[in-house]
This record gives C-alpha cells, sequence and structure tokens, in this order.
C-alpha cells in the first residue's frame, strides 16, 4: 500500500481519543472514528459512527431550566470484534486488560485504508499477533468493511472471535455535555440465526429516522482444504452477534472479513431501509474486490484535488485533504446538508452548521463545484426557516441561525458549562448575525468561480435579495452621527457579548459586521441590476419587495458606521474605552490562556472589560477581501483606510488576541503573509498542527476542525497565490512563503477541469488542459495573459525578469 500515510506508534490511552478523531475513515454519506473493534465506549475509547445530517432532538433538566438541544446522532456501532482464547475464565482481550508488546496505527491516505497491528502477550512463549484493515467505501456509500488477520506465535492457539452490530450507544463523547440527554436511539430490533446476515433496526427518539445495518461474518483458516469456518448468528437485547472459533497454528495466519451496510429513512430512492440494506449486503462483493473499487474511487477524486506541497507542511496539507474530502465528498452534492464544523468525526458543537462553511466552500468551488452548490442548497432550503427568524426581530428579510441543524431553526444552546468554574453560563452567540453575510459570500464566490448563471439568478438570488433586506432592516439611522448603525449584534470575536454592566447582551456597529453588510447590499443591487427583466420582476413581486425598498440599501450600504479609536478600526463602538489587559501576567499564571473568557469567569471577572479577542473579528476583512477590494469597501463607506491604517489596526489585535479558535491563526497567518512573512509562518504553522497537536487542548478527539483544515488548503491555493475569480478572470498576484516556495495544485474553473498552477520562487506556471473550451485571461499586478486550452504559460514572477514563455 505505497503513497503517503500518517502513522503512530505505540498504545498511549491519553491520546487514543486523539488518534480516533485523526483516523475518522468516511466517504462524505457517513463516517466511523478510528476506534480499536475490540474496545468499547469508556474514558479512553470513543467508537462513533455519524451519517451526515441525522440529527435527533432531546429535552434535558440543566441548572434548573428544561433545555432543547438537537445532535447529530451517534448511530449504531458496527466496528465490535472482539476475541480471547478458547478457554475457561479467558478474558477478552484489548490493550487495557492484556499486555501489548506491539502497537502500530498507519492511515494510508492514497487508499482511504485505516492498517492496526497488534501483538498481544499470551504468557512468555505465546502471543497473538493481530493485523486489521478498514474501509468505510468511497464507491458506494452504503458499504464499510473489516478485515481481521490473527496469527498464533510460539504455541497453537484457539480463538473465539465475536462481532456484532451495537445498538446500545449514546451521545456522550463530549465530557461537558455529559449532563444532558444522549439516549437518541429507540426500538431497538435485531435478528440473526445460523450461518446468514444479521441486522439491526432501530430509529431516533423525536426526529423518527429509521436507522438499517446488516453484517456478514467469513472466516478462512489455511489448510490443506482451507475451508470456510463456520459462523453462528443470534439476536440478543439491542445487539445482533456473530461468533465463530478458529483453530490457530503458529505461523499460519486466519482471516475474519466483516462486511456491512448501512441505510437510514432520509436516503432517496428506497422504500424500506432494512430492506434496502439487506439488498445492499447481499450485493456486496468479498473484501478484496471493495478494497479494489474502493482504492480506484480514491484515486479518482486525487485526481480532481491535485496538490503538490514538498517536505512536512506538504504531508499534513495531506492529511487536512484526506478529512475533508472524506466529510464532503461528491457524495454529499445529493445529500441535505451543510458543513458540520467538526467533521463527521465526533460529537463537539453536537454536528452543528455554523459559518466554518465560508472557510471551506472557496477550497471547494474550485475541485468540487457539484459539493459546493449542493451545501448551498441546504441554506437555501431553509430560507423561509431564515425569513421567520428575522419576523421573529420584527424584521424583514432573512436571519439564519448561528448554529444550525436539521430544520434551519436556530440551535445555538441557551447555556454552555464553563469547565473552570463549574458553572452553566448564558450563551449569547446566537447574535452573530454575521453568519448571513458569509452564507451571502459564498453564493457570491461560487457563482464567480463556476460561472453557474442558473444558480446566480435562482436560488443564489433569493438568499441574496432576503439577507440583504435583514441588513437593510436591522440598520436604524443616527441623527447625531449621520450614519445607519447596527445595534446589539455579537462579532467573529465571539469574547465580548455584552457591554461591562450591561443588562442586556449584544453590542453596537461591529465593524466586521457593518462592512460585510455593507458589501452584501452592494453586491445584491449589482445582481438584480444583471437579471434579465423577466426574472428581476419575478424575483421582486414573489419577494414583495416595495417600491423604494432597493433606494434605501443603496443609501444604507454607503452609510453603515465604522468606528475607530486611537487611528485604528475599532471592534465595535466603544472598544477603545475597554480596560488593557495584563497580558504578560496571566500568562504567567496560566500558561495557555487561549480560553481566556473561562479564566476570566471562573475568576468572577468578565473578558468583556477587557481590549482581548478569541480570535480575529475586524482583521477577518482581510480574509474575505484582497486589499485593493478591502479598501474600496471603506471608500464606499467614506473611509481611508490605506495600507499603512490597515498595518496598524493589524499590529493592534494582533498583541490583543489569545487565538482561542484554530481559525485565528489561519486568518492571522493568511492576512500576515502579506506583509510580514516571518511572522506568517508562525500563525501557519500553529494552524497546521492544530488538529494533529491538539493545540487546543483536548478538543480534536472530539471531532477535527474542519474549517482550519480546509483554511489551510485555501492559503496554499488563494492565500499565496492571490488567486480571485472576478468578473471572469483568474486573478493572480502570488507572495510566496519562504517555508512554502515551490508548490502545485490543480483547480477547476469555469468549465475547466485540472487547470494547474505551479509556484516557485522564481516563477508561476499555468496549464490549461486541451478541451474545446474558452481561453482563460489571467490578470497579474503588471499583465494579463490569455491561456488557451492546450498550452502551458510559464512567467517570470516581477523582481525576476517580466517575461512569458508559451509551450
Amino acid at each position: 500500500m505505497a503513497g503517503p500515510a500518517w502513522e503512530y506508534d505505540g498504545y498511549q490511552p491519553a491520546r487514543e481519543r486523539l488518534r480516533e478523531s485523526l483516523c475518522t475513515l468516511g466517504n462524505g454519506y457517513v463516517a466511523t472514528r478510528g476506534a480499536l473493534p475490540e474496545c468499547t465506549a469508556d474514558e479512553i475509547h470513543y467508537p462513533g459512527t455519524y451519517a451526515a445530517g441525522c440529527y435527533n432532538r432531546l429535552t434535558s433538566e440543566i441548572a434548573g431550566r428544561r433545555v432543547e438541544n438537537e445532535d447529530m446522532v451517534n448511530l449504531p456501532n458496527w466496528l465490535p470484534l472482539r476475541f480471547r482464547p478458547a478457554a475457561d475464565g479467558a478474558v477478552w482481550l484489548t490493550p487495557d486488560t492484556a499486555a501489548v508488546t506491539e502497537h502500530h496505527l498507519t492511515l494510508h491516505l492514497g487508499a482511504g485504508l485505516l492498517e492496526r497491528r497488534t501483538r498481544y502477550s499470551l504468557g512468555p512463549h505465546s502471543s497473538l499477533l493481530v493485523r486489521q484493515l478498514r474501509l468505510v467505501h468511497l464507491g458506494d456509500p452504503h458499504l464499510a468493511a473489516l478485515r481481521t488477520e490473527f496469527t498464533a506465535e510460539g504455541e497453537a492457539l484457539d480463538l473465539d472471535v465475536e462481532a456484532a452490530l451495537d445498538g446500545d450507544v449514546t451521545n456522550s463523547g463530549v465530557a461537558r455535555y455529559r449532563d444532558l440527554d444522549g439516549r437518541h436511539l429507540t426500538d431497538v430490533h435485531t435478528a440473526g440465526a445460523g450461518a446468514g446476515p444479521v441486522w439491526l433496526d432501530c430509529r431516533t427518539r423525536t426526529s423518527d429516522i429509521r436507522i438499517a445495518l446488516t453484517g456478514r461474518l467469513t472466516a478462512r483458516v489455511p489448510g490443506a482444504a482451507d475451508a470456510p469456518v463456520a459462523v453462528t448468528g443470534a439476536a440478543e437485547p439491542r445487539r445482533a452477534v456473530q461468533t465463530l472459533r478458529l483453530a490457530l497454528t503458529p505461523g499460519r495466519t486466519a482471516t475474519v472479513d466483516k462486511t456491512i451496510a448501512l441505510h437510514t429513512s432520509r436516503d432517496p430512492a428506497i422504500g424500506d431501509p432494512l430492506r434496502a440494506a439487506l439488498d445492499r449486503l447481499a450485493g456486496a462483493p468479498a473484501f478484496d474486490d471493495l478494497r479494489e473499487t474502493h482504492h480506484a474511487a480514491w484515486e479518482r477524486l486525487w485526481r480532481r484535488t491535485v496538490l503538490d506541497v514538498p517536505g512536512e507542511a506538504g504531508r499534513i496539507l495531506r492529511l487536512h485533504l484526506f478529512h475533508v474530502l472524506q466529510t464532503l465528498s461528491p457524495h454529499t452534492a445529493d445529500l441535505d446538508v451543510g458543513v458540520p464544523a467538526r467533521g463527521l468525526h465526533g460529537e463537539a458543537y453536537r454536528g452543528h452548521v455554523f459559518w466554518d462553511e465560508l472557510f471551506v466552500l472557496p477550497y471547494l468551488n474550485l475541485h468540487l463545484p457539484e459539493v459546493s452548490r449542493g451545501l448551498l442548497r441546504y441554506r437555501h432550503r431553509r430560507l423561509d426557516a431564515a425569513r421567520h427568524a428575522a419576523a421573529r426581530l420584527g424584521r424583514r428579510g432573512a436571519r439564519y441561525p448561528w448554529q444550525s441543524g436539521s430544520d434551519g431553526h436556530e440551535e445555538t444552546q441557551e447555556l454552555h458549562l464553563n469547565p473552570r468554574s463549574g458553572r452553566w453560563l448564558p450563551d449569547n452567540s446566537r447574535l452573530q448575525h454575521h453568519v448571513g453575510s458569509a452564507v451571502a459570500y459564498n453564493v457570491w464566490q461560487y457563482c464567480e468561480a463556476t460561472g453557474d448563471t442558473a444558480f446566480r439568478a435562482g436560488e443564489g438570488a433569493e438568499m441574496l435579495l432576503e439577507i440583504a433586506r435583514f441588513w437593510a432592516d436591522s440598520a436604524v439611522y443616527d441623527d447625531h452621527l449621520g450614519r445607519h448603525r447596527i445595534r446589539g449584534v455579537v462579532g467573529p470575536d465571539e469574547y465580548h457579548d455584552a457591554y461591562p454592566g450591561a443588562d442586556r447582551p449584544g453590542l453596537d456597529d461591529n465593524t466586521y459586521t457593518n462592512v460585510t453588510a455593507a458589501w452584501v447590499l452592494a453586491r445584491t443591487l449589482e445582481l438584480l441590476r444583471s437579471l434579465p427583466e423577466p426574472r428581476r420582476r419575478d424575483l421582486t413581486e414573489r419577494a414583495g419587495l416595495e417600491p423604494g425598498e432597493t433606494d434605501r440599501w443603496q443609501e444604507v450600504a454607503h452609510t453603515l458606521h465604522v468606528p475607530w479609536h486611537e487611528g485604528v478600526l475599532s471592534q465595535f463602538a466603544g472598544y477603545g474605552e475597554l480596560a488593557e489587559l495584563d497580558w504578560g501576567a496571566y500568562r504567567e499564571r496560566y500558561g495557555d490562556i487561549r480560553r481566556l473568557d473561562r479564566i476570566l469567569e471562573a475568576e468572577g471577572d468578565t473578558v468583556n472589560r477587557y481590549r482581548a479577542s478569541k480570535q480575529a473579528d475586524v482583521l477577518m476583512l482581510g480574509y474575505l477581501f484582497a486589499p485593493r477590494e478591502l479598501h474600496a469597501l471603506f471608500a464606499e463607506l467614506g473611509h481611508h483606510v490605506d495600507e499603512d491604517i490597515w498595518s496598524a489596526t493589524v499590529d493592534h489585535y494582533l498583541s490583543r488576541t489569545s487565538h482561542g479558535s484554530t481559525l485565528s491563526g489561519l486568518v492571522h497567518g493568511w492576512i500576515l503573509a502579506r506583509a510580514r512573512r516571518a511572522d506568517a509562518w508562525r500563525f501557519v504553522q500553529e494552524t497546521l498542527r492544530g488538529d494533529i497537536a491538539d493545540v487546543q487542548g483536548g478538543t480534536t478527539g472530539e471531532g477535527v476542525h474542519l474549517g482550519a483544515m480546509a483554511g489551510t488548503l485555501d492559503l496554499v491555493q488563494r492565500g499565496l497565490t492571490g488567486l480571485e475569480t472576478r468578473g471572469g478572470v483568474l486573478w493572480l498576484d502570488p507572495v510566496p512563503l519562504p517555508k512554502v516556495s515551490s508548490y502545485g495544485f490543480s483547480v477547476r474553473y469555469q468549465g475547466h477541469w485540472g487547470i494547474g498552477v505551479r509556484l516557485t520562487s522564481r516563477q508561476l506556471e499555468i496549464a490549461v488542459p486541451d478541451s474545446d473550451g474558452d481561453p482563460i485571461d489571467v490578470r497579474l499586478p503588471d499583465r494579463v495573459v490569455t491561456v488557451r486550452p492546450g498550452r502551458t504559460v510559464r512567467l517570470v514572477l516581477p523582481g525576476v525578469e517580466t517575461a512569458a514563455e508559451a509551450v
């Protein structure tokens, strides 16, 4: 199994949850954590399986209040396969119950396989070598398989093996959620008899999603006849079980293959999930054939997402790309799902959809645009829910929720637990209305990258219009300032959710919120002007747009208030009046102060009193918009923001940010790449290491940080190249970092598949594959180059020598 791999050596219980997350296998429809099949859920292990979009809502009693939460459901566990010597009193072997002399995990990224090798000591002269290969099929998303090879060493061994489909699972993978009800599955029925397949059927308690699993077990022991081993099936309460006994001869390997099929009632083109799963399993080939077709599917996907970055950075980026593709594969395009912030890798954030798609879709737009379109349609299908949310605030338009799940209602918790103080506190993050601007930005970027005029004039236009309408209706004119203001919001920073001593949550004139709102209003007006008159009329009539309403949009887009203090942009009105924090003292006292909000609350203080941010807020504008576009945005709002002012603003917030989010390092690295490259690399490196080193302190074991992973890919794709898709032109303005000075990737743009981009410190190469498509215009800071299909252009970068060579 040649190709890139991610490896772990030795059994380390304290690192097991982290490894399980990073060894998750998935296919965009379902994913299973990399837990050992012989281990059950406990404080060390957590074998979760999750299907995209499968949610359930439960009510819990917390701090004297009834609290409702919707969770991505931990499905019945298909992994269980345990083994023990066939002797009285023998215990099931796990790394926690038996001596382990060797343990090695290898995640084969190219082939999409998890390989595991463990040697159990059974006595002074006897051991059992266990080797496993696991796949979650990328070609057929409803299939998964586990091959286990047993080799007795030293002495002959009779081994009992038990495989199961386990419905006795809960959502309990996140410690701070364990006071909440996590038993989502009910009506668990099982069946199994003789050598045939076993099955498990159940449903979720309130969303009433039916889930069906079927499994088969086959085994072969080497010998003269190489005969199959007898398998016995049985139904137990909440478990379907298959057992067999292996007679192992020293040095000869016996093989046990477990194949499962999974369907839910959310799947299209099926009737009964159980019947569909039984049929799927009946048609599933043997393990070797499954592995071959699975590998072929991965090879096709890797060809669409070429990324060639040398060194350790490239190795980590490959891992990030692997996990992005496992969560959001071509299968995702046909599902009614959004971007789960922690992937399909764990239960943190309850599997909810935040604004993380803002960091994910720009990458997907240029590789898997059909997936981007499917994810945007998830938002469009929930447009009515967003309209109702705006109406509940007394406003027109659409207010998208900060946390979304099954139906687009606001899923943000009302209380959250501070593990440092043990107190449940009000959660005001639902006031992050800027998520609507993120949806609009993603619509616009998708259409620019793909040229999808049908989506632009259809679902995209409907979403932009309603989001713009919400911003215009949220803006209130202030006679004293002579500007429009948006009050009572929370910005991307998240630490600040109220003014010190205020009796209500929310802040006024968050700069990021106001500037992105102005951008949405301007782009929506631009879109409306560009639509054919019949479509524009149809759209505005259906929306009930009133005469003069768009004139108000134009006015608000140019008069939203942007606060300042000390010559820099303020994060929100009144930010300059906050106290300065003694950062040195807190670092000395606590070491890691990423979650400064929790530290201060546990001290009886509040971060609302200080100039202290969790992550980029104002600076997010530099992530979304190239410098020239950002300067133009501020100019339209009546402000002069040049490079010196922006640089001073960057410095101001950089020294006052605790980086309590994995996205913070990404955004700061992105911005600094164009200003201070040496400083940029420190942040880029932290983002690259965010999950593999678990820099947030235990969070990766609850699920990967998908936005940060995709963001590192996009940093190479767009951040370092200055790549933009605007006005039918591919813009490039490379700024290679010394640590990533030579790399290449491919993009899909405006109907062209596999455009190759390769950058070195001296040269930019653009190769357009042969087709009957139109030439591509590429704009650099000092020239415009047209590249025809079937041609490669090599450009010497400015500062070396200006030249172009076409081959």
